[in-house]
């Protein structure tokens, strides 16, 4: 009976091995957008695609609206290992990387042509140096062309002054210094709060996020369409997850990262458009800035260009010269 039953444990333990390396890996991917937006839900059919056509070697699950770690928390927790893949806003990582801030800089790429120009030429360092954290670079969607938001109607650069505007990065950080606007740090989950409790009266973002936050309820009747830049999101692993897999998983990952890449930025132009429409739609009043203010912020953008140059240096300065 003895060996029956060590016969019976060895069967069971054998089976339970086999049924766990079927399994495959399992990859939590953290998202800080809400599943309606169009980041999430691209990022949300790469991984249903990677994860049906991997032949149950990897399952990815999809953890949007910062339910698994907040926006400022997803670096942090790809690079540690606490998720093995997640999506964050890169210009949010100055800090970590300059390169990363240069999708930020203000009239440097004022059209998807120029943003995907900027792309091309600052993606080799970038991935170097997201490499040299522990960390392999899948893909980067942009955002639509940001806007500037206003609770005020603003006609001058007198207006600007004093203005309670959100930040969410170095770049807008500094916008909000030379352009006399008071800046307070939010993240995008925060935005209507901030709002409605006055705490910001102003900010600079995509159309796609006003509408998606349903900003007019809020109190913000104003669209300027001042195409500042296309910040861009950027779909990050843990190399340590990475090395687990096995090549040809590796490549079908690299394979779909491209496909969402390409889609994600034509659902982009489709909200550029789209979504000014749904905020005049809204009734808030959507429009272009006078030619005074569009001077102001040029020259705003000439002087952060520079700095941010000298910031980065030699692999800044080549990232420009290849742009340009």
């Amino acid at each position: 009976m003895k060996l029956i039953r060590n016969i019976i444990l060895t069967l069971v333990a054998l089976i339970f091995s086999v049924n766990v390396a079927n399994a495959g890996e399992k990859w939590d991917m953290a998202l800080a957008y809400g599943a309606g937006n169009f980041h999430s839900a691209n990022a949300t059919e790469f991984a249903k695609n990677v994860t049906d056509k991997s032949g149950g070697k990897l399952t990815i699950v999809t953890h949007p609206g910062g339910s698994l770690f907040k926006g400022g928390e997803i670096f942090r927790a790809v690079r540690t290992g606490q998720a093995p893949i997640g999506e964050r806003f890169m210009s949010a990582l100055g800090k970590e990387d300059p390169l990363l801030e240069v999708d930020s800089q203000p009239f440097l790429a004022t059209n998807y042509g120029a943003a995907m120009r900027l792309y091309n030429a600052s993606k080799p360092e970038i991935v170097k140096g997201l490499d040299s954290k522990g960390l392999v670079f899948l893909y980067a969607v942009p955002w639509p062309a940001q806007g500037l938001y206003s609770k005020k109607e603003i006609n001058s650069v007198a207006d600007l002054k004093g203005l309670k505007f959100r930040a969410y990065n170095a770049a807008t950080i500094r916008i909000a210094e030379l352009t006399g606007m008071a800046p307070t740090k939010i993240e995008a989950a925060e935005i209507s709060q901030a709002f409605s409790t006055g705490a910001v009266e102003s900010m600079i973002t995509s159309p796609t996020t006003g509408k998606n936050k349903k900003i007019w309820e809020n109190g913000v009747g104003y669209f300027y369409d001042i195409a500042a830049w296309f910040p861009k999101n950027m779909v990050i692993v843990n190399k340590d997850a990475w090395n687990k897999l096995d090549a040809d998983t590796q490549k079908l990952i690299m394979s779909e990262a491209a496909k969402a890449e390409k889609k994600g930025w034509d659902l982009s132009k489709e909200g550029n458009k789209n979504d000014k429409k749904a905020l005049a739609d809204a009734g808030m009043k959507v429009g272009k800035v006078n030619t005074a203010l569009k001077k102001h912020f040029e020259e705003v953008g000439a002087t952060m260009s520079k700095e941010w140059a000298d910031r980065a240096g030699a692999r800044g300065q080549a990232v420009l010269s290849a742009y340009k």
